[in-house]
């Protein structure tokens, strides 16, 4: 069981557009019921399961899309996980966006985003990076209140452009990755 359908967590913002939104508690049982359905739905081709970004860090403000890392054991098994994502309502993205990540998204498909799937290599860069981001944040809470003050500078400099606004956000992650190790 997804956690799409009359509770929506939440969860929602418009294509292309930065809104944030406060804490949500409810964001980690939508989590928790977007993790089963894609447990479920990929088997054993998911090695892990993830919740990842602003909505898996407490107390911060985040766009209000869960965010989910899955880990295969190859990038290139990824095509196999379009059809079974595509029957519990991902639409596939492509892997052509961020390199070495299949996105799948749900929601209103070009209108509005509640969940991205990042489908990638467990154990891999982006894997790694991915977890070791969220999980600094989550250590430090100074470091993750600087992210939420500069996710909301950034949301009212880019409220109609979420690229621009996930590029300006790339030096602070970045740092954060180099202290954090590779």
């Amino acid at each position: 069981m997804s956690s799409e359908g009359d509770d929506n967590f939440g969860l929602g913002v418009k294509n292309k557009f930065v809104t944030l939104a406060d804490p949500n508690i409810r964001w980690q049982q939508a989590y928790a019921l977007e993790e089963a359905a894609i447990r479920q739905t990929l088997g054993d081709i998911a090695l892990d399961i993830q919740h990842v970004g602003s909505t898996s860090i407490p107390a911060i403000k985040a766009k209000p899309i869960i965010d989910i890392a899955v880990g295969i054991r190859r990038f290139d098994d990824g095509p196999a996980c379009i059809a079974p994502m595509e029957a519990i309502g991902y639409d596939y993205a492509g892997a052509d966006i961020v390199p070495d990540d299949h996105i799948f998204g749900r929601g209103v498909k070009d209108e509005t985003r509640t969940h991205l799937v990042h489908i990638v290599e467990h154990n891999g860069i982006n894997w790694n990076q991915l977890i070791r981001f969220r999980d600094r944040l989550r250590a430090t809470p100074d470091l993750a209140r600087t992210y939420e003050l500069l996710k909301i500078e950034l949301a009212r400099q880019y409220a109609d452009n979420r690229a621009a606004y996930t590029e300006a956000k790339r030096a602070f992650i970045e740092k954060v990755l180099a202290v954090s190790g590779k």
